[in-house]
């Protein structure tokens, strides 16, 4: 090969190799982490993971739930599909098309280390996000009266006082008990599937909440003033 030829190919060579650097990395190639702060970069994408998270949905439901526009919708679901956070469970025909639907492979749920990735306005989303989907499913809970149904419903509420590394401790016992609850619903699918265990299917919702008390920082406040007056 002549060297004009041969400079001219290794000049493209290293072109197109700069090109695969500069461009966007195979989701494969990306651990669950970086997956899912990808995810979460962006406001609707945050929504549409809490929504699938809880049950499968279609764009077109999602687009009328959010009111927001079908082509956003499909736009951000298919980032999601890519990312592997969410997978399709079943399409069905619809008017001469078909409708296809999807559910969270990933819980919604954002770990201490990844907030602290995470701009405060994502966190801000994320955590509006997860207090409204609460308070909804709470409140029809309530009227419905399925909240009270069963003896063994759960409901606690703990202000304690702890130091840095105990608000640390606190979170990891959350983090356990979350992984616990996603094993024992995997338990009782299989049970289910297998056509064991008492052949109740019971939709059940879990909510964590460890948070900086504002109503516990106003409380200790006089006790503190006390004391620094010597009373």
């Amino acid at each position: 090969m002549p060297a004009k030829k041969r400079a001219q190919a290794q000049s493209a060579d290293r072109a197109s190799k700069g090109t695969k650097k500069r461009g966007k990395p195979d989701p494969k190639d990306l651990s669950l982490n970086q997956r899912l702060i990808r995810a979460l970069a962006h406001p609707l994408r945050v929504k549409l993971l809490a929504y699938l998270n809880d049950r499968e949905w279609s764009p077109n439901e999602l687009s009328e739930e959010l009111n927001e526009g079908l082509s956003q919708v499909s736009y951000h679901i298919k980032v999601l599909r890519d990312l592997e956070m969410i997978e399709m469970t079943r399409t069905e025909p619809r008017r001469g098309a078909v409708e296809h639907y999807y559910r969270a492979i990933e819980r919604a749920y954002i770990p201490r280390w990844m907030a602290k990735l995470l701009p405060r306005s994502g966190n801000e989303i994320v955590g509006s996000n997860i207090l409204e989907a609460i308070e909804e499913d709470l409140v029809a809970s309530l009227k419905s009266g399925k909240f009270y149904e069963r003896e063994d419903t759960h409901a606690s509420y703990t202000p304690v006082t702890v130091d840095g590394i105990g608000c640390e401790e606190a979170d990891e016992v959350a983090i356990r008990a979350i992984g616990e609850i996603l094993e024992i619903q995997g338990k009782s699918a299989n049970r289910r599937a297998n056509g064991e265990g008492d052949g109740e299917y019971i939709p059940v919702s879990a909510a964590f909440l460890i948070f900086g008390s504002a109503l516990a920082e106003e409380k200790r406040k006089p006790s503190q003033g006390g004391k620094k007056n010597g009373r």
